[in-house]
């Protein structure tokens, strides 16, 4: 019954959508195609007119969603120079968006050993301009609170509902202790704009290229998160050396632009590489949690990639030691 009703309520959105794109557009003629999907409540479909125009339209439930923080940051990136969509209308007390339309060809989709170095030269250059418009006060910040809810939810989501794992109390302390390890890094490191899932699936290759998606949980925080959602992917992976040359070259764009970043590429690496593990727990409890609270199977079955990624980085330094095995014990 909850099912049907939400497919009933979905079907009525749909149909108010419509009235509302044939006011904004000024057409009564046009189709309205699904045009991605995501994680959250949020739906997109591609409007195609009939004199050729396209945009796409968001459909954001209010009390599920919130549109405010996305028109908000499409405003920065553009002025940013970088290539958000433009908002053409905007409805926020229901929910509605219309915007430009990016194209079909996502990186994720794209991406080859030929062109990699250039798609994801232009994503660094993209993000060099977003972490050097950043300003204090513009975003809110990715604190201790932020990162150590993010976490959190490794243990209750992947281990405990998943795996049905119960940790013990020393394995517990373990991940406590590897938790605040992590939270140092993090907020050791320079802060700037972080878009927050800077990855291969939100990047379109466009022109100007690339074009930029779901962005709107961007935060001011530290300045390798975005590099390492680019390079250690939940549905792509690169040998750790290519991983390593392309951060190289982040790292050395940085510099020349004058951002903050640790003078030592071997700082940096370091940064990069725990802030990743910390991105890995999450991701894992996030999948977990779409899976058995939203009825998306899809995602989990990327989990191993990113078992994969945080028990190489674990294995790597000696203080994550600990996690390393109670990752081993898992399997």
């Amino acid at each position: 019954m909850v099912l049907e009703f939400s497919m009933i309520h979905a079907e009525d959105r749909r149909a108010d959508l419509e009235r509302w794109i044939g006011a904004q557009i000024q057409a009564s003629r046009f189709t309205l195609t699904p045009a991605s999907e995501d994680a959250s409540f949020r739906r997109y479909f591609r409007v195609s007119v009939d004199d050729g125009r396209s945009f796409i339209a968001m459909d954001a439930p209010p009390g599920r969603e919130d549109c405010r923080p996305f028109v908000r940051v499409a405003r920065m990136l553009r002025a940013a120079r970088v290539n958000a969509p433009e908002i053409f209308s905007q409805d926020l007390g229901r929910g509605f968006l219309l915007l430009g339309d990016l194209g079909t060809r996502t990186y994720l989709q794209e991406l080859s050993a030929e062109n990699a170095p250039n798609l994801f030269g232009d994503a660094t250059d993209a993000l060099l301009r977003w972490q050097l418009a950043t300003r204090p006060g513009e975003l809110p910040p990715y604190d201790e609170a932020l990162l150590r809810r993010e976490m959190g939810l490794f243990p209750e989501w992947y281990l405990k509902r998943h795996l049905q794992f119960e940790l013990s109390d020393d394995q517990k302390h373990v991940l406590e202790e590897i938790f605040s390890l992590l939270v140092k890094s993090a907020l050791a490191q320079p802060a700037v704009y972080v878009h927050r899932d800077f990855m291969p699936r939100n990047l379109m290759v466009c022109e100007p290229n690339p074009g930029v998606l779901d962005f709107q949980d961007a935060v001011l925080g530290p300045i390798t998160y975005d590099m390492v959602s680019l390079l250690r992917d939940a549905f792509v992976s690169w040998e750790e050396e290519q991983v390593l040359d392309w951060t190289v070259r982040y790292w050395e764009k940085a510099k020349r632009a004058q951002l903050p970043v640790d003078a030592d590429f071997a700082g940096f690496w370091r940064a990069f590489e725990w802030m990743g593990l910390q991105r890995h727990l999450k991701v894992l409890g996030i999948f977990a949690r779409i899976r058995y609270r939203d009825g998306k199977p899809v995602y989990l079955e990327d989990a191993p990639r990113f078992v994969g990624y945080a028990r190489a980085v674990a294995a790597r330094y000696a203080a994550l030691a600990p996690l390393a095995q109670l990752l081993d014990g898992l399997e």
